[in-house]
């Protein structure tokens, strides 16, 4: 039984660690985005946002690219979190995008990101317009440093 105890304990404290040292390397950032979108089919959509990280804002844009089953257009204002950032760069690249969401006149939308840096940005929010969505994008963020505030 004793035994069985310390067993228990050492796992235990095993696990403990092992949750500690990932989320010690994992840095996440908050991400606040508004984006425009137009489709038939084939979309397009653009959009600027801020990403808050290491206690600064950092402005951004976003331009991507959408095929699949869409149609319509629409405004989202959305909120989220980018995860797994090791460095203020690995934020800016190219994204795969698989989402789907829906509004007719209002709505609700959510999309997780991800780059081959490994950053995962997922975001939700509302959305106003007329639109349908199923589809696989691609996005490509921008990041302009230069222009940072502190948080």
């Amino acid at each position: 039984m004793k035994v069985f105890r310390a067993s228990c304990v050492a796992l235990t404290v095993v696990a403990i660690s092992i949750g500690l040292a990932t989320q010690a390397h994992a840095i996440s950032g908050a991400v606040r985005v508004t984006v425009v979108k137009a489709a038939v089919g084939v979309g397009a959509g653009a959009g600027r946002g801020t990403l808050t990280f290491r206690h600064r804002n950092y402005p951004f844009t976003m331009q991507g690219l959408s095929v699949g089953i869409t149609a319509g257009a629409s405004i989202n204002k959305l909120v989220g979190r980018a995860d797994y950032i090791n460095e203020l760069a690995d934020f800016s690249g190219t994204y795969t995008v698989v989402g789907g969401g829906g509004a007719l006149i209002g709505g609700i939308s959510g999309v997780q990101l991800k780059n081959d840096k490994g950053v995962i940005i997922t975001l939700q929010g509302p959305k106003a317009g007329l639109e349908l969505a199923a589809n696989i994008s691609t996005v490509v963020i921008t990041l302009d440093p230069s222009r940072s505030t502190p948080d």
